[in-house]
């Protein structure tokens, strides 16, 4: 069986999450957030970026925005694990 390591890097690199204004995303995240135009860089919490995704999602009620919802549930559950006390 061969393996390709560059793959294997490559999947690292997008699933690594970076921080910008005290949010932690990674390029996946990015990609569908500014897809829908969702401006992450002006927000300054999670929440505060879940509310903004959560707004969208309301307010477009036509299509289908799988992806987007799926970010938020990361985005939420990431949330949760680094700013809940336990």
């Amino acid at each position: 069986m061969e393996y390709d390591i560059d793959k294997e890097l490559n999947l690292i690199e997008e699933n690594m999450h970076f921080s910008i204004n005290n949010l932690f995303l990674n390029k996946n995240q990015v990609t569908v957030l500014e897809k829908y135009k969702i401006n992450y860089k002006n927000c300054s919490s999670m929440s505060e970026l879940l509310f903004e995704i959560e707004d969208y999602l309301n307010d477009e009620t036509t299509e289908n925005y799988d992806d987007l919802e799926m970010v938020s549930f990361e985005i939420s559950e990431m949330n949760y694990y680094m700013n809940t006390n336990k």
